[in-house]
């Protein structure tokens, strides 16, 4: 089989005091500055409809469209299982399609406009809860599970691009660094901008903004890809790929482990609206601030974590140290009591974010690598589809959380003024369910074996059959 013969280095090993990017045997670069910094702006595209989703999606359906925080909950699930499904079917599907540009390019290039279409539509909803709550509910089902449909055929295109356009260590946590770059602006408009843009123009048009930006940030983006064209397409039916991936050992530890960080991710997303409202009892306007605040530090740490401690430790080392960082950072949520003290706390979160953004997608592409090296077909579309279908139930444990707590300390949308329980509930959710995800992201990480001298073995296999 036709396979990359890029220049390596045979004869380089490991040592204790070596740094990790220079040490493994690796092809050589083949993107340009320029491509990666159009990679990464494509980033801003694909990811900042999700922030929005996240952010303000469960405060649009509940605080403004009057929908009951427990049929909230039961179309968040819904959503969460269905995407669980269909991910792994959609990364297989595209491993074993090619089009004329490609495997990937042509999700990016076509699939972005019915992609911004049904985002623009989440925001649309005719119905209020108050009065028409099944209409509503049937409303908010249908329009999500046909936007992530969508949303994920684009998403994994992308994503499963990478570890092909970017074949080694340095080059790809310099695209990850420039893709967090520009993720930290979609956090930042996706978080701050929709409540001021809502209470200006109204949640639609907000909608309809946000979709124009992400349409543009993709198709600048794609510009700049390509497709080696060498790739292996998998020669398995479905449940034969499935099989390799659940027996695969990497795979399974590291998404669990992801799994539960994005329970820490997706909590503080969906949780600090409430939280800034009814806990802090401050104005919720300066939700904006106290996660811009996270996601700016975080931008400006990413290249000290990089040149510091991900270039000088291997991935799974530079990964236990952000999750221990963001799970000490949550425990003083339990004690902030103002505006100062929460800004303070999202700084620290902040700087342990850049260590987890920038090593999720390192670690699981040398999954996807080691994988070739087993089966000698490259089957990032799987993957990533079967990735993401893991982590999005953290999407269910959140929405599940959400509503048992929302209920028990007796938050009632329909109220003019909430008990005071109800702050009380908010912080457990926003202190709780964060430090827990982190924690046992750190414990399962522990068990993920490709590292140390597995992890160079299986570079030098990879390049012996890239050779041949």
């Amino acid at each position: 089989m036709q396979r990359n013969s890029n220049p390596v280095n045979v004869s380089a090993t490991t040592s204790n005091d070596t740094p990790y990017a220079a040490s493994p045997i690796e092809p050589q670069a083949t993107t340009s500055q320029a491509q990666r910094w159009l990679f990464g702006v494509a980033m801003m595209g694909v990811t900042m409809p999700g922030q929005v989703f996240g952010v303000s999606l469960l405060f649009f359906y509940t605080d403004v469209k009057h929908l009951p925080p427990a049929w909230a909950a039961l179309a968040l699930t819904i959503y969460a299982f269905y995407n669980a499904v269909n991910n792994p079917l959609i990364g297989y599907w595209q491993d074993r399609t090619r089009f004329r540009l490609g495997r990937r390019i042509p999700w990016l290039r076509y699939g972005a406009f019915p992609f911004m279409i049904m985002f623009a539509v989440l925001w649309l909803a005719p119905f209020d809860g108050a009065t028409q709550p099944y209409a509503l509910l049937a409303y908010f089902v249908f329009v999500i599970v046909v936007y992530d449909a969508i949303n994920s055929a684009v998403s994994n295109a992308y994503y499963a691009l990478l570890p092909e356009m970017f074949v080694n260590y340095r080059e790809r946590t310099d695209v990850a660094a420039k893709m967090m770059i520009f993720l930290t602006v979609a956090l930042l408009l996706g978080v701050a901008l929709p409540p001021v843009i809502a209470d200006q123009l109204g949640w639609g048009l907000m909608g309809i903004l946000f979709a124009g930006v992400g349409l543009v940030a993709i198709l600048i983006g794609q510009s700049g890809m390509v497709e080696t064209g060498v790739a292996v397409e998998p020669d398995m039916t479905f449940p034969q790929a499935l099989k390799y991936i659940v027996a695969n050992r990497s795979f399974m530890t590291l998404t669990v482990a992801q799994t539960l960080r994005f329970v820490t991710t997706n909590s503080m997303a969906t949780g600090m609206l409430f939280f800034v409202k009814y806990s802090l009892k401050i104005d919720g306007a300066q939700t904006g601030l106290i996660l811009a605040t996270a996601f700016i530090v975080s931008a400006l740490m990413l290249y000290p974590w990089r040149q510091l401690v991900a270039n000088r430790f291997e991935p799974r080392t530079t990964a236990l140290l952000a999750y221990v960082v963001v799970a000490l950072g949550m425990l003083p949520l339990w004690f902030v009591t103002d505006l100062t003290g929460m800004l303070v706390a999202a700084t620290f979160i902040g700087v342990g974010f850049a260590g987890i953004f920038l090593m999720d997608n390192i670690l699981l592409s040398d999954v996807i690598d080691e994988d070739e090296t087993q089966t000698g077909a490259r089957r990032e579309g799987m993957y990533f589809g079967m990735n993401g279908m893991v982590i999005t139930l953290s999407t269910a444990i959140v929405s599940i959380a959400f509503g048992a707590i929302a209920q028990i300390y007796g938050y009632d949308a329909t109220l003019a003024e909430q008990p005071a329980s109800v702050a009380q509930g908010f912080r457990i959710f926003m202190t709780f369910l964060p430090f827990a995800g982190c924690t046992g992201a750190f414990l399962v990480l522990q068990l993920y074996p490709l590292h140390g001298e597995k992890l160079v073995e299986m570079k030098r296999t990879l390049v012996r059959m890239r050779k041949l």
